[in-house]
């Protein structure tokens, strides 16, 4: 009965973290590709996903990351890579309603069952007059340093307003 208790209660925590992690944003899937054949359970993939920036209207962030199959893979319980790429890029007018913060998690996806997540972070480079996209993994004891980065210049007559 103990067992089963805590098998729950990491179970509800892990739902619990997955829908405060889905409430920031949800990705579109654009595509993805096999890397390892699993004879049992989904390959071992690449997969491309969008984020639209939900404070920047107009900027769209792709993220390339590995997705593990397998029997683990397949229910869930694998726990993803941390290597990640990262492309963000103006896909129409660049508005910004409200003020946004000089530095901000935007997006966050779970990699693993409990502990490790993927974040995207944007930052303001209010001199060159750009928005700096960084995504990295982490865990909850230790993170990875593997990252990726990349900038959106944002037209002159555009306003960043930063709280």
């Amino acid at each position: 009965m103990m067992r089963f208790t805590s098998c729950l209660r990491a179970m509800l925590v892990a739902g619990v973290c997955a829908a405060a992690g889905h409430a920031m944003a949800s990705p579109e899937t654009i595509g993805s590709v096999d890397t390892v054949f699993k004879l049992v359970g989904p390959d071992h993939k690449i997969v491309v996903e969008a984020y639209d920036d939900p404070q920047v209207k107009g900027v769209t962030c792709y993220v390339s990351r590995a997705k593990t199959g397998g029997i683990k893979g397949g229910l869930g319980l694998a726990e993803d890579r941390s290597e990640a790429s990262i492309a963000c890029v103006q896909v129409g007018p660049i508005t910004i309603e409200k003020p946004i913060k000089q530095q901000d998690e935007v997006f966050s996806e779970r990699t693993s069952l409990l502990f490790k997540r993927l974040r995207v972070v944007r930052m303001v480079d209010t001199s060159r007059h750009a928005l700096v996209y960084m995504t990295y993994s982490d865990r909850v004891i230790e993170g990875s340093p593997q990252n990726s980065v990349t900038a959106v210049p944002v037209p002159a007559a555009v306003q960043i307003p930063v709280r």
